[in-house]
């Protein structure tokens, strides 16, 4: 049998076996994707192509070595929701409403360059003194344990279709044999589709009216929108109200690049350098934003993606990105992902959510963490309680004043905070990804 820790170089599997992958990693971000501008009422198709663009954007600045993904942010739905119902209350409309956070989220991005800055001015080695594995491996753990109630509601659709994909996937991982075993998250996804389509759980009829082709962007529905309208005390209220919640996607982004790190086995931290990481999500929130997208983010769908399949060549994920751009511009196409039962999307999520987290458990014991240690018991258990109670039991985030924070950006700041001020080494003696000691 073949062994389970082979290592795929892309270049090797051939164009079309690229193009496939390049699919699967479509598929995997697609379902959370999506849900962002369901959620808020942005568009679709405008979040499907800066997601595309985005990712390319990111893959520039960050020297094209990163395998990342940028999908949207779930991390801003508090300020989208609360600058909607401020400028409806005003007498807005949704769209120039949206259009008001759209100008928030922009300015947000600023954050990330601010503290690109800092890590480049003082080092990586200085800021990631106060990030050891402690701190990290429960964020990463918690992570994919917020996310997995999301995963659960969509299961509980219709489990025997969820159980299908995931059943699909194990099958195909474990036991398939060449491309079979490196596209076990799409077979999933067809598999399951395909099943609810002959079983009558899809209806088809909006795909007839969908439009075969179609511009993604529209004039309204950007920031040019809103200085037409020039309200500027509105303008400043939402940017004071959203810029904080970058804090948040800092965090998990520093949280993602640990994951991808250690799945790929590569320290992206240092080289590119989590600077240029860093200013790459900056810079693809800020375009998506201007545009009328939501926030950009790393997305750990694709982290587990690249865990489960062992091909870490960026240019798959690149493909994944230029065939997004290509089917923004194709409304049936979004109608088609659109109408793929929530079953579907939970069971694969299931799973991808599971290895985030598992990634973050193997962190903590490649590094040798002392967990008998009280003071470490205490960051980890408050990083991931914070973190998980936050999501399920405060309605996702907690809000001081204009301010709302999600959960995991809540732990993270504790982790940080308490790491730094109780007695003991802040930055414990661990292994980088080469295997060289460093404190």
């Amino acid at each position: 049998m073949e062994s389970q820790n082979v290592i795929y170089d892309a270049r090797q599997l051939g164009k079309p076996r690229m193009m496939i992958l390049g699919v699967q990693h479509l598929f995997a971000m697609f379902g959370a994707t999506v849900l962002v501008p369901l959620l808020t009422g942005l568009d679709v198709s405008t979040t499907l192509l800066f997601a595309g663009i985005g990712t390319l954007l990111f893959h520039f600045i960050a020297k094209w070595q990163v395998p990342a993904f940028l999908g949207s942010s779930f991390a801003f739905l508090g300020g989208y929701a609360s600058v909607k119902e401020m400028g409806m209350g005003q007498g807005l409309s949704e769209t120039l409403a949206l259009d008001y956070a759209c100008l928030g989220v922009a300015c947000a991005g600023v954050m990330y360059f601010v503290m690109a800055a800092l890590i480049k001015s003082f080092g990586v080695q200085k800021i990631l003194h106060f990030f050891p594995p402690v701190v990290t491996g429960p964020i990463v753990i918690a992570i994919g344990l917020v996310l997995s109630g999301s995963a659960i509601a969509n299961c509980q659709t219709n489990w025997p279709l969820a159980i299908l994909a995931i059943v699909t996937v194990i099958t195909s991982s474990i036991w398939g044999k060449g491309i079979i075993k490196i596209i076990p998250v799409l077979l999933g996804v067809v598999v399951s589709y395909i099943t609810a389509a002959c079983l009558g759980e899809v209806d088809f009829s909006p795909l007839g009216e969908a439009a075969w082709v179609g511009l993604p962007v529209s004039r309204e529905r950007t920031v040019l929108a809103v200085f037409e309208d020039g309200n500027s005390a509105l303008m400043l209220s939402t940017i004071i109200a959203i810029m904080p919640i970058a804090f948040a996607t800092i965090m998990e982004h520093i949280g993602d690049m640990f994951a991808i790190s250690s799945t790929v086995g590569k320290d992206f931290l240092s080289n590119p350098g989590l600077h240029r990481t860093l200013t790459g999500d900056g810079v693809a929130t800020a375009v998506a934003s201007v545009f009328g997208a939501p926030a950009n983010t790393t997305y750990g769908e694709n982290t587990g993606v690249l865990n489960l399949t062992k091909v870490f060549d960026p240019k798959v994920i690149r493909i994944a990105a230029c065939i997004a751009i290509v089917l923004a511009f194709c409304p049936k196409f979004a109608c088609l992902i659109q109408l793929m039962p929530a079953a579907t999307i939970g069971g694969v999520s299931l799973i991808l959510y599971g290895m985030i987290s598992a990634v973050g458990v193997r962190n903590l014991v490649e590094e040798k963490v002392d967990l008998k240690s009280s003071r470490n018991v205490f960051v980890a258990a408050l990083i991931l309680v914070l973190a998980i109670g936050v999501k399920y039991g405060a309605n996702d985030d907690i809000a001081f004043g204009p301010i709302h924070l999600s959960g995991l950006a809540i732990a993270a700041i504790t982790g940080i905070f308490l790491n730094a001020i109780m007695p003991g080494k802040l930055g414990m003696k661990v292994k980088s990804f080469h295997g060289k000691e460093k404190v």
